[in-house]
């Protein structure tokens, strides 16, 4: 039977079930009306083998809070939870578009800038969850959403846990988030970090800009396999208009080690931004001797005076070069200055004071 059939139409005497707008493996996601507020909301409500745990009711009741104290233009806000007639069911904001999975199977890929945008919205979303202690856990296309006026909300927080309860040599019998985008450690069943959804986000960034996903398998243990010891295929190969900068922004983003990736999704987003920054900046003003396809093959360096976001970390695109500091490095050499210039002041004292014996 379909359980989505069997829901009771109006949920805490207060929610009413419109149209079924999702099924996933854990539960269904309806368009909803909010009866008190008179507005529209889309309301998950669990299968039934997941809400008649007690255990796992407690621990989506905890995330649920965690999750609707997040508060950001690129996040699906969360009103309300509860349960009701034997099912938990999440009230979220009614984002209006569809998942980028949807638009994935349409277009199979995306132009790089229509994707880069993507993926810097979301990173938004997701680095802000990060400085409130969160990790989403589960990032993918289905958890991406892109509105009519081309906003980004991400969505499905339910499964995020504070870090701070985390333990760094916490083991989980149960693997957090989707094979096919999950990182190297979570597939190993270690603790997430906020490094593990950097890693998901530059799986999904590879799936826009080439149609393809760096590792498939029907296998999930050999998905995971993959994730935790193979190297993806170049973007490039499977998609030669990719620029260099990208490609290697990518491959640094799909490191095996969490500390060879950007830290946390607002670096990543700032580096992307740069990057179209650059890009921008080459096509409308290339070399002279630059044909317009350059654009697409050159390396783009990060300007250097991009300015960082809360919590903010250095960024950088390995290009060969030095990056001088110049007024630090002006202000110890007026110091060395300055100080040898006070040497032969105080030997003046000291002789005048402790004239040499004859």
């Amino acid at each position: 039977m379909d359980e989505s059939k069997t829901v009771t139409p109006i949920l805490g005497n207060r929610y009413q079930l419109i149209q079924n707008i999702g099924n996933g493996g854990m539960a269904v996601v309806y368009h909803a009306r909010d009866l008190m507020l008179e507005r529209p909301v889309a309301i998950k409500v669990l299968r039934q083998d997941y809400s008649r745990d007690e255990a796992f009711r407690e621990r989506f009741r905890t995330e649920a809070k965690a999750a609707a104290n997040l508060t950001h233009p690129n996040i699906v806000t969360v009103h309300d939870f509860g349960f009701d007639s034997d099912r938990l069911y999440l009230v979220m904001e009614y984002v209006p578009g569809t998942d980028l999975k949807t638009i994935l199977k349409e277009r199979v890929r995306l132009p790089v800038e229509e994707a880069v945008n993507i993926i810097i919205q979301a990173a938004a979303g997701i680095g802000y969850a990060h400085r409130a202690g969160l990790i989403h856990c589960d990032v993918k296309p289905h958890n991406i959403l892109v509105a009519p006026d081309q906003r980004v909300k991400v969505t499905d927080f339910g499964i995020a846990r504070a870090m701070a309860s985390i333990q760094p040599d916490e083991k989980h019998e149960v693997v957090w988030g989707s094979p096919l985008y999950f990182s190297p450690e979570q597939a190993s069943g270690g603790a997430p970090s906020p490094a593990s959804d950097v890693y998901s986000l530059g799986v999904v960034l590879y799936e826009l800009i080439t149609g393809r996903l760096p590792f498939h398998s029907s296998d999930p243990a050999e998905l995971a396999r993959l994730h935790r010891e193979a190297v993806p295929v170049p973007p490039r190969r499977l998609n030669p208009d990719i620029p260099v900068a990208l490609e290697q922004i990518i491959m640094k983003v799909m490191a095996k080690e969490p500390s060879a990736r950007y830290r946390t999704a607002d670096q990543l987003g700032r580096v992307l931004s740069g990057f179209l920054q650059s890009l921008e900046t080459f096509r409308v003003s290339p070399p002279n001797n630059a044909s317009p396809a350059m654009a697409h093959s050159q390396p783009v360096r990060i300007p250097s005076d991009y300015p960082a976001g809360p919590a903010a970390e250095a960024v950088e695109i390995e290009d060969g070069g030095f990056n001088i500091d110049w007024g630090t490095t002006g202000l110890a050499l007026a110091t060395i200055v300055a100080v040898g210039g006070l040497i032969p002041f105080w030997l003046w004292i000291w002789f005048t004071f402790n004239p040499p014996t004859p």
